[in-house]
C-alpha cells in the first residue's frame, strides 16, 4: 500500500495571534508561512508524488501552492474529510481564555469524550480522517501502484489523530503527539500495519530551543500551562 506524505499547513495569521483557527473562512499563511510553504518543494524534491490532497481551507491549499507549480502534471484533489476539527463555539476565540474553560481538561486528558460545543467530538474528527486515508490509500494504489508515493496536506489535529491510529494508540493518548506549521510526517501502509517513518520533521531544530518567558504571549511561545498540548496545532518556533 502507498506512503502518505502528511504536512501541516504553513504558520497562519492565526496561529501568531493565538486564535483557535477552526474552520473560520479567510484564515491565510503568514511571511513566515509562505516561506515555509516556498520551501516545501526542495523538502520533497527527492519524492515521486503520484497525487496531492488537500483540505479545502485557505491555509492549506496556500501551503501546496508552491509545491503544484513546481509539479505541474500534479493534480490536487480537495477531500473534505481531512477538513480542520470542527470546534464549534471555540472557533475564533482566543487560545489562552480557551485554557479557562472546564472542557479544555477534557480535550487534553480524555479528548475520547470531549466535543465541542456547536461543533464534532474528537472521536468523530479521527474517525472521518482515517477513513478519509483509507480510501486515499486505495484509490493511489489502484491507480499508480503499491509503492506509490502520496502528499496530503490537512492541520495539527488531524495529523496527530492519524498518527495515534498508524501506531495503535488510544485517542486518549494523542495529546502525546506534536507536528509544527509544514512540518512533514511519513506513514508507510502495509496489508499487516502502518510504519511510521518521519514525525513532524521540519528540518529545523529551533522549536527545541527553550523560551525565555514560557507564559509569554509572543508569536510560538508556549502557554502557561506549558505540560497541555496546543489545541489545532500551534505555531511553531518564533
Amino acid at each position: 500500500m502507498p506512503t502518505l506524505i502528511l504536512v501541516r499547513h504553513g504558520r497562519s495569521t492565526a496561529n501568531t495571534a493565538g486564535v483557535l483557527a477552526g474552520r473560520t473562512p479567510g484564515v491565510a499563511l503568514d511571511e513566515r508561512g509562505a516561506e515555509q510553504a516556498a520551501a516545501l518543494p526542495g523538502r520533497l524534491a527527492g519524492l515521486p508524488l503520484a497525487a496531492a490532497v488537500s483540505s479545502p481551507l485557505q491555509r492549506c491549499r496556500e501551503t501546496l501552492r508552491p509545491l503544484l507549480a513546481a509539479r505541474p502534471d500534479l493534480e490536487l484533489h480537495t477531500e473534505e474529510r481531512i477538513s480542520e476539527c470542527d470546534y464549534g463555539d471555540w472557533s475564533g476565540r482566543k487560545l489562552a481564555e480557551l485554557a479557562d474553560e472546564p472542557l479544555m481538561g477534557v480535550v487534553q486528558q480524555h479528548p475520547s469524550a470531549a466535543a465541542f460545543p456547536g461543533g464534532e467530538s474528537m472521536r468523530g474528527m479521527q474517525a472521518r480522517a482515517v477513513d478519509a486515508v483509507r480510501d486515499w490509500n486505495a484509490r493511489v494504489e489502484a491507480g499508480h501502484g503499491e509503492d506509490a508515493v502520496y502528499v496530503m496536506c490537512s492541520h495539527g489535529d488531524i495529523i496527530k489523530a492519524l498518527v495515534a491510529d498508524a501506531l495503535g494508540m488510544h485517542l486518549d493518548l494523542f495529546q502525546r503527539i506534536h507536528a509544527d506549521p509544514c512540518s512533514v510526517t511519513a506513514i508507510r501502509y502495509t496489508r499487516l500495519r502502518p510504519f511510521l517513518l518521519r514525525l513532524g520533521d521540519t528540518g529545523d531544530l529551533a522549536a527545541l530551543a527553550p523560551r525565555e518567558h514560557p507564559g509569554a504571549a509572543e508569536p510560538g511561545a508556549r502557554p502557561a500551562a506549558d505540560a497541555d498540548a496546543a489545541v489545532g496545532g500551534g505555531a511553531g518556533a518564533p
